[in-house]
């Protein structure tokens, strides 16, 4: 998991000019820029190809005159047809550049964003027309922007070599910001290492339907994606539905896709009261929903149909969350998310919504994760994957039959306040999971005490339907060093001995500069 260095490198220099400028306000200046700059780049590639066709008398964008070339790379189908935003004269990043040190470079910057979406209908409402605004209320010099673009503008030089670099930029940028802001940056961003665990199981296949209710900015889609190139698979072949509350968060979403080239049914909307695809019944379900939300309203869904198992208290949503995720699967789909411990074991309402969906038998994977995966919030979180349908063709019967595993010490630290999950440790507890599903070329399953068990309902119901890993797994075996035990018990001893001898010798020097110093003061 390590940083690339220049995305680090411009994160570091971007971060400089912010000043004392809140990073909640700050990202959507930085954002915006980038993603600007990477839908200006793609236009440009474009329109060097089409100025180059329509010299070429074998092309059939081939044109006669000067005039009738413009009339070509200036065309908005030529692009569009192509998956390409179509963007103005005043609104590229070269024009942007060249007014980079002006005076009203904010203006120009909030006339660039109405420009482009006035151009291309899909993403009206979503760019960040807020340049003048900043600069005139909250203390945003116009020569940042400057900066900012002409910093942006190195990105090209690097670009050569990596073709995916601005996209990952993007990205990088967004997690940056989630450190910056704290617990509430975190509410967009959910750790890569859990997104990519999280697919790694649930495993995206050409033309199924993956929804994500409290999608934030993108970030499952980008990897589901990502799971079905790495597998030669038509990436295009892949149908995505989310919904997302917070409007901000929404825009950010909507940008952090087109600059994937990812199309999606992005709706944005409160999933508790206002579900905007009632009539959705999806292959995967994937999600970080908001932990332990209170006061979210149950008294106004009482009758809703997705509280099959029973009213969550108003006191904690998740497990209004957990039913609406099985309520939008379809027969033979499976879910996976993010849940808070908590759920794990809670009694009460909660408690019996648990019992009732252990009992038909719809939990298939339980997994504990290490702490500290999420920028500067310390909570301990679970991964669940939940199936309606156990016999499922793609996989062995698992009927009666729930895998619980411990990954609770699989972790490498990055910082002191945060760690991740390496590629190899999801590669471990991903493989686990495929060979206790019997899939083709995973290899036998077996137990591991202190990591993984397969576990029965009667056993979830003898333990008091708590899905707690640690519970199940037992204790990891102690690795035999092969010295018997007398021998340590001789080294242990002399080792005492050794510290006993240093503690009275330190005692006895303690007693006489406490006699010298009683002396001196008499």
């Amino acid at each position: 998991m390590k940083d690339i260095d220049f995305e680090n490198q411009l994160w570091q220099a971007a971060d400089k000019l912010r000043g004392s400028m809140d990073a909640s306000e700050y990202k959507h200046i930085v954002l915006g820029l980038i993603f600007l700059k990477y839908i200006s780049e793609a236009f440009d590639k474009r329109k060097r190809f089409l100025e180059k066709a329509t010299q070429d008398k074998n092309s059939p964008y081939y044109a006669p005159t000067p005039q009738a070339r413009e009339a070509i790379t200036e065309d908005k189908d030529s692009y569009l047809s192509q998956g390409i935003f179509y963007i103005p004269p005043e609104a590229r990043w070269s024009y942007l550049q060249e007014n980079a040190t002006s005076s009203d470079i904010a203006r120009k910057l909030d006339k660039a964003m109405e420009l482009i979406e006035q151009e291309n209908p899909q993403l009206k409402g979503v760019l960040p027309k807020i340049f003048v605004e900043y600069t005139r209320v909250r203390d945003l010099e116009p020569r940042i922007l400057g900066e900012l673009i002409n910093l942006f503008s190195k990105i090209q030089e690097q670009k050569e070599k990596d073709k995916d670099l601005l996209g990952r930029i993007y990205e990088y940028f967004i997690g940056q910001f989630a450190s910056a802001e704290g617990k509430r940056g975190g509410e967009f961003y959910t750790p890569r290492c859990l997104v990519k665990l999280l697919i790694e199981i649930l495993e995206p296949y050409e033309n199924c339907r993956v929804f994500d209710p409290a999608c934030g900015s993108g970030g499952m889609f980008i990897q589901s994606r990502k799971f079905i190139e790495m597998h030669k698979k038509d990436p295009s072949k892949i149908n995505f539905y989310g919904q997302e509350k917070n409007s901000t968060t929404w825009r950010l979403c909507q940008m952090n896709l087109a600059i994937r080239g990812i199309i999606a049914h992005v709706e944005q909307g409160d999933s508790y009261h206002n579900d905007k695809f009632p009539d959705l019944r999806a292959d995967i379900v994937i999600s970080n929903p908001p932990f332990n939300f209170s006061d979210w309203g149950a008294d106004r869904i009482q009758k809703d149909p997705r509280i099959k198992y029973g009213l969550p208290p108003n006191s904690n949503a998740n497990f209004m969350w957990i039913q609406h995720f099985v309520y939008h699967l379809a027969p033979g789909g499976v879910a996976g998310f993010v849940m808070a411990n908590g759920a794990l074991a809670v009694g009460g309402k909660e408690g019996e919504i648990r019992k009732r969906i252990i009992r038909d038998d719809l939990v298939d994977v339980i997994i504990a994760c290490p702490p500290k995966l999420f920028y500067n919030v310390s909570l301990p979180v679970s991964l669940w994957f939940l199936t309606k349908d156990k016999r499922n063709k793609r996989f062995r019967d698992r009927r009666g039959e729930t895998l619980f595993i411990d990954a609770r010490e699989m972790y490498e630290p990055i910082s002191r306040k945060q760690y991740v999950i390496t590629d190899k440790q999801i590669q471990k507890i991903a493989d686990t999971v495929r060979a206790w599903r019997g899939e083709k070329g995973a290899g036998k399953y077996k137990d591991e005490p202190g990591f993984c068990k397969a576990v029965t309902i009667e056993e979830i119901r003898k333990a008091g339907y708590v899905l707690t890993p640690g519970r199940y797994v037992g204790i990891k075996p102690e690795e035999d060093d092969g010295i018997p035990f007398e021998k340590k018990m001789k080294k242990l001893t002399k080792q005492l001995e050794k510290y006993f001898k240093e503690s009275r010798k330190l005692e006895r020097k303690i007693k006489h500069n406490l006699k010298r110093l009683g002396r001196q003061n008499a």
